[in-house]
């Protein structure tokens, strides 16, 4: 295992580097209640659109024409259109909205409302609340798996996960992982679920069939104190073979093997490193700093910090439009 700090992370910059392919990153900025609009080209900010209170999670439609909000202090989902980049109407959401995900069926979006202990969903197309189902206290990070069989949310003071039907909508099963769960993702043949705690200090991966965990990943960095590392947002690469995990307050991303588990390197990014996401060549990943106010740049063939941009205050959620 190596531990690399880079320059390019306290956003000293770069020389020269290949072409980089086009698209548009999208930034929640959680204090400033607005997106930063980022050119993948040329890794500048070319737009800030204002949107709810406290935006968090964002999420992209099937078509990438519309963009999901969850606007947290304004209790609600906004919709904006992405060829525009206007709000064009609000959804219910229920209090408090987190994180959510959307459903392959790109109709149905599961909810984590915060203060009222409850998963809602919400009809994008009727614009209705279809269902509210009650998980445990505190709930925070939402997933649906590829096949659409399972809605899975992650309860920060109950300390579980929540495996809910979603042809039922009914809680099936629960989990019991390490304190504070925040994130959750399926592989992508929706056999493994992996689950970050964040005061727990590790990533529990859980056998979707049985629902046991079946490994834990745990992670040291010299010179940082343990209470320090915060494991939070995670990315798995589409061939199964690596994921990266945000640690938070230790600002760092772990590289790490994911057939052997094996953490395979650190690398320095900004301050309380919070969500990420890959392109969609998987050649870059692009993770939100939400104390340093920016955006750092990974290149994820040679693993290094390839820049760092500035966008708003305490960013925290992030897409990709193609």
């Amino acid at each position: 295992m190596r531990l690399r700090t880079t320059l390019l992370a306290l956003g000293l910059g770069l020389a020269a580097s290949p072409a980089l392919a086009a698209g548009t990153l999208y930034v929640s900025n959680e204090k400033d209640d607005s997106l930063s609009v980022v050119d993948i080209e040329t890794l500048e900010v070319v737009d800030t659109i204002p949107v709810g209170m406290r935006p968090r999670g964002i999420t992209l439609s099937k078509d990438q024409k519309t963009l999901y909000i969850c606007a947290s202090d304004s209790d609600t989902v906004q919709v904006m259109d992405i060829a525009s980049r206007k709000i064009l109407h609000n959804l219910p959401s229920g209090e408090d909205p987190e994180q959510f995900a959307l459903h392959p069926d790109d109709r149905h979006l599961y909810i984590a409302n915060e203060d009222d202990a409850i998963v809602t969903v919400v009809d994008t197309e009727s614009r209705q609340v279809v269902e509210q189902i009650d998980v445990g206290v505190e709930p925070e990070g939402m997933a649906v798996s590829h096949d659409g069989k399972w809605a899975v949310n992650t309860s920060e003071t109950t300390n579980m996960v929540h495996w809910i039907d979603t042809a039922t909508q009914k809680l099936v099963a629960n989990t019991l992982v390490d304190q504070r769960p925040r994130h959750a993702v399926f592989t992508r043949d929706d056999s493994l679920l992996w689950v970050s705690s964040e005061i727990g200090g590790t990533v529990s991966i859980i056998d979707v069939d049985s629902k046991e965990i079946v490994h834990k990943i745990s992670f040291e960095l010299p010179n940082i104190h343990p209470d320090r590392i915060q494991p939070v947002g995670m990315e798995l690469t589409s061939d199964g073979r690596t994921a990266f995990i945000s640690l938070g307050p230790a600002n760092h991303v772990a590289v790490v093997d994911a057939q052997t588990y094996e953490v395979k390197d650190y690398l320095l990014v900004g301050r309380r490193v919070w969500h990420m996401t890959l392109t969609p060549d998987e050649k870059l990943l692009f993770t939100a700093n939400g104390v340093s106010g920016d955006v750092s740049v990974i290149d994820v063939e040679d693993m290094s910090v390839r820049k760092t941009i500035k966008v708003g205050r305490y960013p925290w959620g992030l897409a990709i439009v193609e």
